[in-house]
């Protein structure tokens, strides 16, 4: 561990060793402990869930390995933060809001760095080995040598927080991105879409919302049918013409604020807009055929396509609505090809599956260990 920048996130623990000091000058228990452990003598694991729109960090008790996994799964403490998606907002801005949503969570459980096991950071944009090796070495900078680290992409954490830990089955993250990952029992994996809005995320919030707007443009232009999405987007935007929409879009075409008109689309298809329909329609065509892509490189369904798998859905354009349900439909569809789905919503969210992989990952290693000596 070396700290030459940001010290100022950490100054309260300066803050823990002194009541750690007080405590051992006044006869309670060993100072070291403390120090080594929190106030409260307690080993902590963190996860992190990152993406686009904000990072969460969950600091939770090192359970006992021989114990099983108690239900409720005891929280220490909760941090948010914003988006730490490095394609989103930069290298340095991802890593500063990573540092302080992991110091705030320590805090809060009036933890040190000290008393950390084990981290496993969980963020959209991690989609390269290389992306891994250079998050790993930066950790490494913030955390003491004893610390297990683990680095994955988010939709790994979102698997584990459907699976309590495991890794098998395949998730769909439908949000302001979306991609699907899956995993084998005997460790395959493979991933499709998470090409970010560029490349095609469609079926996202981000991808339905610029759908939306294009919509608009071309039903203004004469290029398109008339949609009542286009009084109802300049509503909500304060805006009085469909031109008006060039600026608000390239002023700030942050992924977040595009797909934040996610809702818009979804009322005006309920209310029967043909167009908005279709954009939903399509989302869900789109996002069906992730899961279909990764279910056949993996065969999950097994050869005859009807073996039972876990598909975990998370995202918030994955939640019902009043009359529209993307969620449902795109299950409905994904069934059509493998009848032995088994949909998951998970209890627990997303950063709390990265704290069980880290769990999970500290306990195999540990049992390897043990098994050397």
């Amino acid at each position: 561990m070396k700290r030459y920048r940001n010290r100022g996130i950490w100054e309260f623990e300066h803050d823990l060793n002194m009541i750690a000091a007080a405590a051992y000058r006044n006869g309670g228990r060993n100072g070291s402990d403390f120090l080594n452990c929190g106030v409260n003598g307690r080993k902590v694991v963190l996860g992190i869930d990152g993406d686009t729109a904000s990072t969460v960090c969950i600091c939770m008790p090192l359970i006992p390995f021989s114990q099983p996994l108690p239900d409720p799964l005891p929280v220490l403490a909760r941090a948010i933060a914003g988006c730490s998606n490095h394609n989103s907002v930069g290298e340095s801005a991802a890593r500063e809001t990573l540092e302080q949503v992991m110091a705030d969570a320590l805090a809060k459980s009036a933890s040190t760095r000290y008393s950390v096991q084990a981290v496993c950071l969980s963020a959209s944009g991690v989609d390269h080995p290389k992306d891994q090796h250079r998050l790993l070495d930066w950790l490494r900078e913030i955390f003491p040598s004893h610390v297990r680290l683990y680095v994955q992409n988010d939709a790994v954490a979102a698997l584990a927080s459907g699976t309590m830990g495991k890794l098998h089955g395949c998730v769909l993250i439908a949000g302001t991105g979306t991609i699907a990952y899956g995993f084998t029992e005997d460790g395959r994996e493979a991933r499709a879409a998470g090409a970010g809005p560029v490349l095609g995320d469609w079926g996202s919030g981000y991808g339905i919302a610029a759908q939306a707007l294009t919509a608009v443009i071309r039903a203004h232009d004469g290029r398109g049918p008339q949609t009542t999405l286009t009084h109802i987007i300049l509503d909500t935007l304060t805006l009085s013409s469909p031109d008006e929409l060039i600026g608000w879009t390239y002023v700030d075409p942050s992924w977040a604020r595009v797909a934040a008109l996610l809702p818009v689309v979804v009322s005006c298809a309920e209310a029967g807009d043909p167009v908005a329909n279709k954009i939903l329609f399509d989302a869900v065509r789109e996002l069906a055929s992730s899961v279909k892509a990764v279910v056949e490189r993996l065969e999950l369904s097994g050869e005859d396509g009807n073996d039972p798998f876990p598909l975990v859905m998370v995202g918030g354009v994955l939640e019902a609505n009043e009359r529209w349900d993307i969620g449902n439909e795109v299950i409905s569809c994904i069934s059509k090809d493998f009848p032995g789905v088994l949909p998951v919503r998970p209890k627990v969210e997303p950063a709390v599956g990265a704290a069980l992989l880290a769990w999970n990952s500290l306990m195999r290693q540990c049992n390897q260990e043990d098994l050397v000596r």
